[in-house]
């Protein structure tokens, strides 16, 4: 699930390398126990096939935010600075170590590359207004995982009016993110 939402999401979700760990620990133990196994057994080569399908989930998630973070640099930065106390990080210790050494290389590439033969009053660049927003206002499928109810949709142009809708439980909607966004970080929708 942490997967398919960090797959589908238009911005970084929060980082759960709780499940990380954990997942990396059961792989080493499924290794473990195939090394004890017979070879020729069926059993061992099945055993194999879930391994590797384990590891290309998570590398697929690791992979996944590692884009989001290079694309979406200055912003994943002033989003983890502003957080509040005991708000969770949407960074690892890791991933914000990544982005801090990616901002400050972007800023050095900028600076040796083109800056320094720009005019003084135009060598400063804003990396923050430079790199795009992730678009929140995109549009995500979903399926409801526990049903909620009243959650505003915001009016189309042509409409001047708010609307609330009730999301049943196991239904599947194709919506704006930003509307859906608590609710996915909650874990009460799965995005598809």
């Amino acid at each position: 699930q942490a997967w398919l939402n960090e797959k589908f999401a238009p911005e970084l979700l929060e980082s759960k390398p709780e499940i990380i760990e954990c997942v990396v620990e059961q792989l080493d133990h499924m290794e473990a126990n195939l090394k004890r196994a017979k070879g020729g057994d069926l059993k061992v080569s099945v055993h194999r096939m879930e391994i590797e399908r384990i590891r290309y989930v998570l590398s697929s998630y690791l992979r996944c935010r590692l884009v989001k973070i290079e694309k979406f640099f200055p912003h994943v930065l002033e989003k983890e600075k502003s957080r509040a106390e005991g708000e969770p990080s949407i960074l690892s210790p890791e991933e914000f170590a990544f982005a801090k050494e990616y901002m400050a290389n972007t800023e050095t590439y900028l600076k040796n590359v083109g800056l320094k033969h720009m005019p003084p009053n135009l060598q400063k660049v804003s990396l923050l207004k430079s790199v795009p927003k992730p678009n929140l206002d995109s549009f995500v499928f979903l399926r409801v995982l526990e049903r909620q109810e009243n959650i505003l949709v915001e009016p189309e142009f042509d409409e001047q009016r708010d609307y609330t809708i009730d999301l049943e439980e196991g239904s599947q909607h194709l919506i704006r993110y930003k509307v859906v966004a608590p609710l996915v970080a909650s874990g009460a929708v799965q995005l598809i």
